[in-house]
């Protein structure tokens, strides 16, 4: 099933090249506002259409909601929504049948799911499956903003060019810079730099990878469970279940590693009447609990698999080695559209979090 959550619960359906994708959610309270523009503007930001960098397939993605939601609120049944699937090529995919794809989940779905197992577009595994991501995840804003949290994520880096980003920079703030450039980093210059690379690793017919950086700001102290259940464990597995993504560290994450006890430790400090900490290395998690300090972790998003490069793979018809150029339309990267995605996965965990903790009710 692919389903995650406990108290607030998402499951996706659809496929790349099926008829629609999207997800249903349980356990949202009825009477919740829900803005099915805002919605909507977040299902376009992850959009490809009109950006130079991204690729040519061209989705509408118009929000339709099935069940659960009447004259603006939710109504306390299942919530359900939908995109369609309208530019869908499937030839390409076809000619490639018995040939999976490197870097893609080809090889591993064919054997689980049998040569009938449709992965036109990378089917279940394909980052289109994303939609009922971004969905879900502004309905859990929605819940958190009951609590006055907020959660936004940005471009940190892309390839071997990082954004200079200040650590105390608002919210507000970083939203605001990042929707200045394509790639969504809140540095002018480190993004002019980032799409000069993506447009040159396409143009060689490669791609590159990237680092999503996600900030939430204004959570209670002691939301999380420890340890299984701890908030790096849930945010994590959630973060771990968008494509691509191969790595997650929060706070100092493993720069960690090379300091000493003295360096990593945040000092607690008085502000504002408030315990906080003079630093934030622990990312706001201590013992698997918030500890009123922003929760930052980082996700690395591997190069996009789909290159038009030759490359080695074997036909599995006839059990020999074979090469293989992909064809067809990709992202160079998909880190710029990925953003989006990670802060609403992120929203998504940290309200099912709150609920189970009787932070919201």
């Amino acid at each position: 099933m692919m389903q995650f959550g406990e108290r607030l619960r998402m499951t996706i359906f659809g496929s790349s090249h099926g008829p629609e994708v999207g997800v249903e959610v349980d356990g949202l309270p009825a009477g919740m506002p829900v803005d099915l523009v805002t919605i909507q503007r977040q299902l376009d930001r992850r959009r490809p259409v009109g950006r130079r960098l991204a690729t040519k397939r061209q989705e509408e993605d118009r929000l339709v909601v099935d069940q659960g939601w009447a004259d603006g609120h939710t109504d306390g049944a299942k919530f359900r929504a939908h995109v369609a699937n309208q530019d869908v090529q499937r030839a390409s995919y076809d000619r490639m049948k018995n040939v999976p794809r490197p870097g893609h989940a080809d090889f591993p779905a064919r054997v689980r799911y049998g040569a009938d197992a449709d992965l036109s577009g990378g089917g279940i595994f394909s980052g289109r499956m994303t939609v009922g991501l971004v969905i879900a995840g502004v309905l859990a804003e929605g819940l958190l903003a009951r609590l006055g949290v907020q959660v936004v994520a940005f471009t940190r880096s892309i390839g071997s060019i990082d954004a200079m980003v200040p650590d105390d920079l608002e919210v507000a703030r970083l939203r605001s810079l990042a929707a200045q450039n394509e790639v969504e980093a809140p540095d002018a210059a480190g993004a002019a730099k980032m799409e000069a690379a993506i447009l040159e690793a396409r143009r060689e017919g490669d791609s590159l990878g990237g680092v999503v950086e996600v900030r939430a700001v204004g959570l209670p102290v002691g939301l999380g469970e420890p340890f299984f259940d701890s908030v790096e464990s849930v945010v994590s597995h959630a973060l771990f279940s968008i494509p691509a993504v191969k790595a997650v560290e929060f706070g100092a994450g493993f720069a960690g590693a090379r300091m000493r006890g003295s360096e990593h430790n945040d000092p607690f400090v008085i502000e504002g009447g408030q315990v906080r900490t003079s630093s934030n290395h622990a990312g706001g998690i201590l013992g698997g609990l918030t500890d009123g300090m922003p929760v930052v972790a980082r996700v690395a998003i591997k190069p996009t698999a789909s290159i038009a490069r030759a490359q080695r793979s074997v036909d599995l018809s006839t059990r020999t080695e074979t090469s293989l150029t992909v064809t067809g339309r990709h992202d160079p990267c998909i880190v710029p559209r990925a953003v989006g995605v990670v802060e609403h996965v992120t929203a998504f965990a940290l309200a099912d979090l709150a609920l189970r903790g009787g932070f919201l009710r």
